[in-house]
């Protein structure tokens, strides 16, 4: 598990871990890591030619510390200083004793000069203290540091993002590499501003024993493989979980059969596939040992229910059939709609943006834009786990922790994706797992199958990812799930 701080996480921590060590110890210690991931990425420092973006602060300290560590083992290194009034004094000296110099001072001609064919230039203009976007002046010597020069390396997190939500409210660094010092932050995981970070490279300067219990996290495939269920030698169809799914449609019947097929593959004991015959014979046609009803009432006992995926408009009394079960339910897709002021079972809502835009009366644009805010308000009114599908899969549950998959993959924007991953989490709900663990352990497999897919298929639909839910489930098993894609 990797866990997610906050700014102010992050500030108490190390102002606990200062008051242990001697003055400017952790800023060298960052800048050490710092300069040690920059000579990597380089393939050695000697005769590379290095431009530092140098803002105000320890942010700018980082990387002007770092810039003398790179003077030092033979690089050239100039530094633009964005805010020569408040440079840190010391790292200026120590840049300009190895060697360094200064190539500009503001966003000036010779401030772009600095930065056109350079092998590598360092972000060092805001930190995480930094709100409300970069001006223009430097988000144009960022772009044309991106244009015209090799790798952008971040110092800590992109300047312009925001730290704690992943937002972009203005102009903000787009980087290739992101070094970042003691945790990883908020805003390298969450899009959009994960988007802008590129690779991730923590540096360990001791903060870990200082740290709270993170209330984010992203999982990695040994937590995953212990929320997954695994039957025992006495396990029996109902302790392995029986999923009811309410879905499809005759306009929309692969929804039905995408979910109950995915069930099926993700461990279920048993299927039970409530909706019309001629939905429930392209079920039987895929999965013949789903067992089908007409509707909810004669559908038999289950554990657990999926619900809405293909659904179409018209069905809310069944709906609200499944809603007063008090079974654990997933709601998706068309259920979303047909939603009471809150929810009192244990439930996972699985919209993507737009869906949840409607649910919340927001531009699905701002939802996109605002993805940590909007599922923990989201969360928060239902008194339901809501996992937002998108390019970075957020989990937040209604006590405020949140979860954010790694695993996500374009192959998965695909027409049916939804319905293979409400069978799949659905069936988790079925075998016993609480609403935030299916939601996140499911996302993160049905990432790991959409990778496998893509590495076979190129484009693949939901089918293929379905296709590759068993071997999903066995490369989380063996721990090599980050290996993939």
């Amino acid at each position: 598990m990797i866990g997610l701080y906050t700014v102010a996480e992050i500030r108490a921590a190390e102002t606990e871990l200062m008051a242990r060590l001697p003055e400017g110890a952790l800023m060298q210690r960052a800048a050490a890591g710092l300069a040690t991931v920059c000579a990597q990425a380089l393939g050695g420092a000697y005769g590379a030619r290095v431009s530092l973006l140098v803002g105000g602060g320890n942010n700018g300290g980082d990387a002007l510390w770092a810039g003398a560590r790179l003077a030092r083992r033979g690089a050239r290194v100039d530094a633009v200083l964005l805010r020569p009034e408040r440079v840190h004094a010391d790292g200026l000296a120590a840049l300009l004793a190895a060697g360094g110099r200064v190539a500009a001072r503001g966003t000036t001609d010779a401030a772009h000069a600095a930065l056109r064919g350079a092998d590598l230039v360092v972000d060092g203009v805001l930190g995480i203290g930094g709100r409300g976007g970069v001006d223009d002046d430097v988000a144009a010597l960022a772009d044309a540091a991106r244009a015209d020069a090799g790798l952008l390396v971040a110092v800590d997190l992109p300047s312009g993002v925001d730290p704690d939500t992943g937002e972009t409210p203005g102009r903000h660094v787009v980087a290739d590499l992101t070094v970042t010092f003691g945790a990883s932050k908020l805003a390298l995981a969450i899009d959009p501003a994960a988007a802008s970070a590129g690779a991730v490279h923590t540096v360990d300067i001791g903060l870990g024993e200082h740290l709270p219990p993170p209330g984010a996290e992203v999982l990695e495939a040994p937590d995953v493989e212990t929320m997954l269920p695994a039957p025992g030698r006495e396990s029996d169809k109902y302790r392995r979980g029986v999923l009811g799914v309410l879905a499809g449609s005759d306009r929309y019947p692969g929804a039905a059969a995408l979910a109950t097929s995915a069930a099926v593959v993700s461990g279920a004991g048993m299927v039970r596939y409530a909706g019309p015959a001629s939905v429930a014979a392209e079920v039987r046609a895929r999965r013949p040992e789903v067992v089908a009803a007409s509707d909810v009432d004669s559908s038999g006992r289950v554990q657990a229910w999926a619900v809405g995926s293909g659904l179409g408009p018209g069905r809310d009394q069944e709906v609200a059939q499944v809603l007063d079960t008090g079974l654990p339910l997933l709601l998706d897709a068309d259920a979303l709609a047909s939603l009471p002021a809150r929810l009192d079972g244990p439930a996972l809502l699985t919209p993507h943006a737009g869906e949840l835009g409607r649910m919340l009366g927001a531009d699905p644009a701002d939802v996109e834009a605002h993805r940590l805010r909007y599922a923990r308000e989201a969360a928060a009114r239902w008194r339901a786990t809501v996992l937002l599908k998108g390019s970075t899969t957020v989990v937040a549950d209604p006590d405020g922790r949140v979860r954010v998959n790694p695993t996500g993959t374009s192959a998965l924007a695909t027409a049916g994706s939804g319905d293979v991953l409400a069978g799949l989490a659905g069936s988790l709900l079925a075998a016993g797992l609480d609403p935030f663990d299916a939601g996140s352990a499911a996302a993160y497999v049905h990432g790991v199958a959409g990778r496998l897919a893509a590495a076979e298929y190129g484009y693949p639909g939901a089918s293929d990812v379905l296709d590759r839910l068993p071997a999903a489930f066995r490369s989380v098993s063996r721990g090599a799930a980050g290996s993939q894609g």
